[in-house]
């Protein structure tokens, strides 16, 4: 029996190992855990550079264990202890009274705590995009594993499934989650990946090539971080999410549609093998898929109040235009190739993002590079490095595409 099990056969709190909690998810994680504090124990935080905010979170949730990734002071309440070190993130992730770890954290060295929880037998929800546009050839087989012990063990049934091991908190993968309860995979014919489109949806290819980080920061429905929200106006953001589809359903890439939903009020949908299509509605709030994978199989009472159809009046959807936004391209075209050409996607990705934000490149050019990143790096015969080649790879490709000495200053 999985400790997540043994807590919630007990009537216990389930201890959770919360990675990442000062980013945009990492926060929202804390207003569910609060919200439901009596069925869930903080028992670790960690963060990047946000001492201050680390400090608070751990002040009003009494975390037994901390890390901070910078060598800043850190003020924590008694009983807190701060943890360092190369591996600390597998330290927290792995502690006998974790039974759940949120997986917030930015960058492929998030891999080394998903890998390390999985092996130690506890549940994993993840936000990263790492952990399976880099990663998924290893971690999927870890979540199957689980999923089969669980089976045999029999004293959990909800846990005999890869995908209680392995969370989605993504909207649009929660919803496709949701739409496969009940439903055997053998029956899928199509999963409908829905978009916003982002803030440029309309724009021309004349206009998008003076977008300005701050026009780019202006989603028209999400309130996210700045890195996935000018992935969403690049449509790279979606673009991963197929990659991410391929491995956590086992599904190929001719089976996976996006479709362009500017209401954001559908978050994704299933199309069964008898024409019949399910798909998950909701309130665009992320505190809704991170409750859920929290919770799960358990539905609990939420601060989001449910969509208003009537209000709403129209629900939109059409196909996105990859001559404008060829960012979903290339990235389908890397993951059909294999993990090493997605590595280098995600890691250029990141660096394309970044000197957008700071001046050194514009918004067509983010594709750009995302492209050159693939066509350079993407090749070989190798597609499913082990974690340390992933790891070196990601390093290779961000040096190689770094902002020019003297680029790189801070838009605006």
């Amino acid at each position: 029996m999985s400790s997540l099990s043994s807590a919630r056969a007990a009537g216990e709190r389930i201890g959770v190992a919360l990675l990442g909690s000062t980013g945009s998810i990492g926060r929202q994680t804390i207003d569910v855990l609060e919200l439901h504090h009596d069925r869930f124990a903080t028992i670790a935080l960690a963060a990047g550079r946000e001492a201050a905010l680390l400090g608070e979170q751990a002040a009003r949730l009494r975390p037994a264990a901390v890390a901070l990734a910078t060598p800043a002071a850190l003020d924590l309440p008694l009983g807190s202890r701060r943890i360092g070190g190369s591996d600390a993130l597998e330290a927290l992730a792995t502690r006998d009274d974790v039974d759940l770890v949120v997986v917030a954290t930015g960058g492929i060295v998030s891999l080394r705590p998903v890998i390390a929880a999985l092996q130690a037998g506890k549940v994993v929800a993840i936000a990263n995009k790492e952990t399976l546009v880099a990663g998924g050839h290893l971690v999927m087989p870890l979540a199957r594993e689980r999923a089969v012990d669980a089976a045999l063990d029999g004293s959990d049934a909800a846990l005999a499934s890869p995908l209680a091991w392995l969370r989605p908190i993504d909207s649009e993968h929660s919803a496709i989650w949701q739409c496969l309860a009940g439903e055997s995979l053998s029956t899928v014919e199509r999963l409908l990946l829905t978009a916003s489109g982002g803030p440029f949806r309309e724009a021309t290819a004349d206009a998008l090539a003076t977008v300005t980080p701050a026009d780019a920061l202006r989603h028209p429905t999400w309130t996210m971080g700045a890195k996935i929200t000018i992935d969403s106006a690049t449509l790279a953001n979606k673009g991963l999410e197929v990659i991410e589809a391929h491995w956590l359903y086992d599904v190929g890439y001719d089976a996976i549609e996006v479709v362009i939903h500017p209401q954001s009020v559908v978050h994704s949908a299933v199309r069964f093998v008898d024409g019949s299509v399910k798909a998950q509605l909701g309130t665009p709030d992320m505190r809704l898929p991170i409750q859920h994978a929290l919770t799960y199989p358990e539905r609990l009472g939420s601060p989001v109040a449910a969509p208003d159809l009537v209000k709403a009046g129209r629900l939109d959807f059409h196909a996105p235009d990859e001559g404008r936004f060829p960012a979903l391209r290339i990235a389908r075209e890397a993951g059909r190739l294999g993990s090493r050409a997605s590595t280098a996607l995600i890691a250029a990705d990141e660096v394309a993002v970044d000197r957008f934000l700071r001046g050194s490149l514009d918004f067509p050019g983010i594709a750009g590079l995302l492209e050159a990143a693939v066509d350079r790096y993407g090749a070989g015969a190798e597609q499913s490095p082990d974690l340390e080649t992933l790891i070196a790879l990601d390093r290779e490709v961000r040096a190689a595409f770094a902002a020019p000495l003297g680029q790189g200053r801070p838009a605006g």
